[in-house]
């Protein structure tokens, strides 16, 4: 795993979409590049208190999570990825990629090559909600990405991670 001072963390911020209504506060963080081949993410993850993990793809259509918070690492293969919603952004993920999505994000995978998986996980191992961008789901859940704590850890680096340099 690469040392913090050797990753360049990308933040992007995302408005409500009318469907999507992505995180009011909180930008998407991206570390390019961050896991080794070797790294056992699942284990790093589960010392900084990021559990509930799965490991599978990104469902291809557009869905966020209202209840909680979401790291997912690129554990093989690449991706271009939606995020934010029909309005937001392509992005190409890699092996060795780390995407946090503050609650209320939208996701979609857009193409998978060969080898593409996730891991995904959780702050405090919580469970999560699937919402879709229907007008049936708001204000319920603008609500719970409103009562959305910040995580007690980075789920890569800890207490002392870059996730608290933007989300504050």
């Amino acid at each position: 795993m690469k040392r913090q001072d050797e990753v360049k963390v990308q933040a992007l911020y995302f408005v409500d979409d009318g469907s999507i209504p992505n995180n009011p506060q909180f930008p998407l963080l991206i570390y390019k590049n961050v896991m080794e081949a070797e790294d056992e993410a699942m284990q790093v993850l589960y010392q900084n208190n990021w559990s509930n993990a799965w490991r599978n793809g990104v469902f291809p259509y557009h869905h966020y999570h209202s209840n909680s918070h979401e790291v997912l690492v690129v554990d093989g293969g690449s991706a271009l990825l939606q995020m934010g919603g029909e309005n937001g952004e392509q992005l190409e993920v890699q092996q060795g990629d780390v995407l946090i999505l503050p609650a209320g994000t939208g996701h979609k995978l857009l193409q998978k090559y060969p080898g593409f998986s996730v891991i995904g996980a959780y702050p405090n191992g919580q469970d999560y909600d699937i919402c879709y961008g229907g007008k049936e789901e708001c204000p319920e859940k603008l609500n719970n990405i409103n009562e959305v704590l910040l995580p007690d850890n980075d789920p890569i680096y800890g207490r002392q991670g870059s996730l608290f340099s933007h989300w504050y």
